[in-house]
């Protein structure tokens, strides 16, 4: 549908009605000062065919569009998505307004956030899931908060250097204007979490580990969990590919308390690193600490199945004081996308999708170590995983983006001591041709 602005029959009739003549009268309240008076230096208007021109004549300056192959995960990560989801998504229903205030009036969006809770819950073997959150960095934060509110008299929290970078800056961002302090564990050798100062850090509320973690290494995340239950902290796991899940055990089952992050991999497409929504869990005992909001299943007056926001621990509802969060969106369209995605799939289908991620990174890997490339940490990993090569990789990342081919991300904007080291993602879009042609540049 396209936009139709108001006719100045229309702007006339609207004026009457408010009770002023023109629209500057109407704006009378605003004072002099705070207004500008002049000609605003904007470009001449252009009609609808000259704009369409003008946007594709930008979108054509990026050096990587769509006919580019991309093979660079990082917390973003190119699935296909299923046609179901895009044809039913395009019904205008889905894309209105999705605040459910009136449950009466609010049926369709409060069943789908309930059916997106349940299926986070199976997805991530937890008791609860909220309606969403912005993205995957604010759920983390967010989960950082909540245990330190259940620990209370607890001022420290611990993070793995493994978990994302952007993820660790939200976190300190949230945590730095606080009481609060915020530590960093580092990562072993072969590129998982080293718990063992944790012991002599003292008065750690909550530990959150990333699994499979930004090196794209699986963390062991029952013992991890063991160790610091052990030391009496919550256990918090966070993610970036949740389609891992489909293939390796759920944080749940590995004794998770708290489990937050990004459900972009789940039917959105990357759209320059947003729209995402951030998933949050945890066990039954926390719920009330929980932010967000929380959708129930409900019985109306004619015994009749109905839905209500049954917590809405955010200042949106309730008095700032006692919220638990000050997020105002939950991702309404994005949790959608998400249900219907995992709908689709089905828990096999899930299965069969991550396993064949699996497969084509082990093939990639078996290619770069035939020329000789190193694979960095020799744990297991899901999509991604790191390589170090013989000579420096610059040369050959060029000739690989001249035949619109990303070949990886260079380390060392992120950890200095791993300059030079390119981490790689492989997804189900990666063709065996393209992996072949990357690995053919390299030089043995």
């Amino acid at each position: 549908m396209r936009y139709l602005p108001h006719t100045d029959d229309e702007i006339e009739e609207m004026l009457a009605v408010v009770g002023r003549k023109s629209l500057d009268e109407l704006f009378c309240s605003v004072p002099d000062a705070c207004r500008y008076d002049g000609v605003m230096g904007l470009p001449e208007p252009m009609d609808e065919w000259q704009l369409t021109a003008h946007v594709a004549q930008l979108a054509e300056a990026m050096q990587v569009n769509h006919t580019y192959n991309v093979l660079i995960g990082a917390g973003s990560y190119h699935h296909n998505i299923p046609e179901t989801i895009r044809t039913v998504m395009s019904r205008s229903e889905f894309v209105t307004a999705y605040t459910p205030y009136q449950p009466e009036m609010a049926q369709g969006t409060l069943q789908g956030i309930y059916e997106y809770q349940t299926l986070v819950t199976r997805l991530l073997g937890m008791d609860v899931a909220n309606a969403s959150i912005y993205d995957g960095a604010s759920a983390l934060a967010e989960g950082l908060l909540m245990g330190l509110r259940v620990a209370k008299k607890k001022a420290k929290v611990a993070v793995s250097a493994a978990v994302h970078p952007h993820y660790r800056e939200v976190a300190k961002a949230y945590l730095e204007p606080t009481c609060y302090e915020m530590v960093e564990l580092p990562v072993g050798p072969d590129g998982r979490t080293d718990l063992s100062g944790l012991a002599t850090i003292g008065d750690v509320a909550a530990v959150a580990i990333q699994s499979p973690n930004f090196f794209g290494v699986i963390e062991d995340l029952e013992t991890l969990g063991k160790d610091i239950h052990a030391a009496g902290a919550l256990f918090i796991t966070s993610f970036t590919e949740p389609l891992a899940y489909g293939l390796l055990k759920n944080p749940g089952a590995c004794g998770a308390d708290i489990v937050c992050g990004e459900g972009q991999s789940f039917g959105l497409p990357r759209s320059f690193g947003g729209a995402a929504l951030g998933m949050f869990a945890c066990r039954d005992e926390f719920v009330r600490n929980m932010p967000g909001r929380l959708v129930g299943q409900t019985q109306d007056l004619d015994g009749k199945r109905g839905f209500v926001l049954t917590l809405s621990t955010r200042e949106q509802h309730i008095r700032r004081e006692k919220a638990t969060s000050n997020i105002c969106s939950n991702q309404g369209i994005c949790t959608l996308i998400a249900a219907m995605y995992m709908s689709s799939l089905g828990g096999s289908g899930l299965g069969e999708l991550a396993r064949l991620n699996y497969s084509k990174a082990e093939y990639f890997k078996a290619q770069l170590r035939a020329k000789g490339a190193k694979i960095v940490f020799d744990s297991p990993t899901f999509n991604e995983f790191v390589v170090e090569f013989k000579e420096d990789f610059r040369p050959t990342y060029e000739r690989l983006l001249a035949k619109k081919i990303v070949a990886g991300l260079d380390l060392g904007k992120f950890y200095p001591e791993h300059k030079g080291r390119y981490l790689f993602c492989v997804t189900e879009t990666a063709a065996k041709e393209i992996i072949d042609a990357v690995a053919g540049e390299v030089k043995p």
